[in-house]
């Protein structure tokens, strides 16, 4: 897929390549699933209304579950984002078709992570510790970051199609 310069072509042992696309399709797997997972369960416990139509965001709850800090730090900030940096590499490295779809999983993630660290955690520690924010902005930055996640868990979801695909297609150890 890509080359190291002038002819040279660069290529990454196989065993590596493998246990990194392994690794990633694993993370992505279990992101995936607690992704949905926060959505069904743990998000409508946050905006859960007192009684009636319509949500009330509930800082205090998220605040006391924080998921981020729980969680998602130790599944996706660190670990998912290491290994999407890994597979960028790798994937370039790897002969096709098992490196462009590697590659198209890898950049899934990265708009992804790009968005989660721009967008999704400055603005959940914003609604968790901004107790002066008028309730139509707090309502209107919970429905957006709401519908947003949807198309992250969906994101989520498209990359680890394009990770499986990569591990079924040739490329790696049956090439």
């Amino acid at each position: 897929m890509g080359s190291a310069g002038a002819g040279t072509e660069v290529t990454v042992p196989v065993p590596i390549a493998d246990f990194v696309l392994w690794l990633f399709l694993l993370t992505l797997g279990v992101a995936l699933g607690a992704g949905l997972y926060e959505a069904r369960v743990v998000l409508p416990q946050w905006t859960r209304p007192p009684s009636g139509p319509g949500f009330r965001w509930d800082a205090e709850l998220a605040r006391q579950t924080d998921p981020g800090l729980k969680f998602w730090a130790f599944v996706t900030t660190f670990p998912l984002t290491a290994l999407t940096l890994a597979s960028l590499v790798l994937a370039w490295r790897t002969p096709s078709p098992r490196g462009a779809w590697w590659l198209t999983a890898a950049v899934i993630v990265l708009l992804e992570r790009v968005a989660t660290f721009g967008y999704f955690i400055p603005t959940m520690i914003r609604l968790q510790r901004d107790t002066a924010m008028p309730e139509a902005v707090v309502q209107a930055r919970v429905s957006r970051w709401l519908a947003l996640n949807y198309v992250r868990n969906a994101a989520y979801l498209a990359a680890w199609v394009a990770a499986m695909l990569a591990l079924r297609a040739p490329g790696g150890h049956d090439a």
